[in-house]
């Protein structure tokens, strides 16, 4: 489903175009062209999955609403080398301007979807651990990143601090123990929020299990730790495994058995995804 326009993203575009066209105009674009049309076409210059149509689309609106964008791959599906991916007409100053804009936000995007759509199939591989995303967005982009990832197959964690209990390590070691993080959370918020639990060590998961927490995630443990830590759970809680996982992990991880797998690296070590923009007069 494409994420609905908010004021939120909105102004993230108005932010991204004010830094292009600062305090001035386009000088090249307002030179060169008056009231000239021109049809532009988006080109795929890699193989992956494409996100980002509708904020790609936005960036060329609120330049100029006359400006008319037709995408002819839906967000979520894979895309070739030279495929053709949208067609704009308009204006050509305002088609130019937002150009730049405009790719930045689908290229990041993309690349976003890419990796995860990557990562959903390698683990499918080995067994039936869903791909999660993590906090590690780029200020601003958080929506947009989590977007993205859904579009790639992954599955959202948390949206941010606000949608569910995440005690971590600094709070259990500030609180004293996990479990009385944990109890301290329950006494505040009662069953209101999901309480997951960050486990460093056997111990830790034994108070994890005791206080009965939601999801318990074990967190840059070594492959023996892990399955101790599983072994201890027997399934009673789900399982979520963390820390600094790579795609090469995925054939050790997954066969453990834990139901989730959080990846940091689907939202904050992205490759963007190669796009060119053909511009011809109508």
């Amino acid at each position: 489903m494409t994420p609905r326009m908010n004021k939120e993203i909105e102004e993230l575009i108005a932010l991204a175009l004010k830094e292009d066209f600062g305090p001035g105009v386009d000088v090249t674009s307002e030179a060169v062209f008056s009231d000239e049309e021109v049809r532009a076409v988006l080109l795929s210059k890699d193989t992956g999955v494409l996100a980002g149509a509708e904020v790609f689309s936005a960036v060329f609106e609120a330049l100029d609403p006359e400006t008319r964008v037709a995408f002819l791959v839906a967000d979520g599906e894979e895309i070739t080398p030279m495929k053709e991916v949208a067609v704009i007409e308009g204006k050509a100053r305002p088609i130019l301007g937002g150009e730049r804009t405009a790719l930045n936000f689908i290229r990041f995007l993309s690349g976003i979807a890419t990796q995860t759509r990557r990562y959903v199939l390698e683990a499918q591989k080995y067994g039936r651990t869903l791909i999660l995303d993590t906090r590690k967005t780029l200020p601003g982009f958080r929506a947009l990143s989590k977007y993205a990832v859904r579009m790639g197959g992954g599955r959202n964690h948390r949206r941010g601090l606000f949608d569910m209990a995440l005690v971590k390590d600094n709070h259990s070691d500030a609180a004293g123990s996990l479990r009385t993080a944990v109890e301290r959370v329950r006494r505040r918020w009662g069953v209101e929020y999901r309480i997951e639990a960050e486990c460093r060590n056997t111990d830790e998961v034994k108070q994890a299990v005791a206080a009965g927490v939601d999801t318990i995630m074990l967190d840059n443990m070594g492959l023996e730790h892990l399955r101790e830590a599983l072994d201890l759970i027997r399934g009673r809680i789900p399982v979520e495994i963390s820390g600094k996982v790579k795609y090469p992990d995925l054939k050790d991880l997954v066969p453990l058995g834990a139901d989730y797998i959080s990846v940091g690296a689907l939202t904050h070590s992205v490759e963007s995804f190669d796009f060119s923009l053909e511009i011809s007069v109508l």
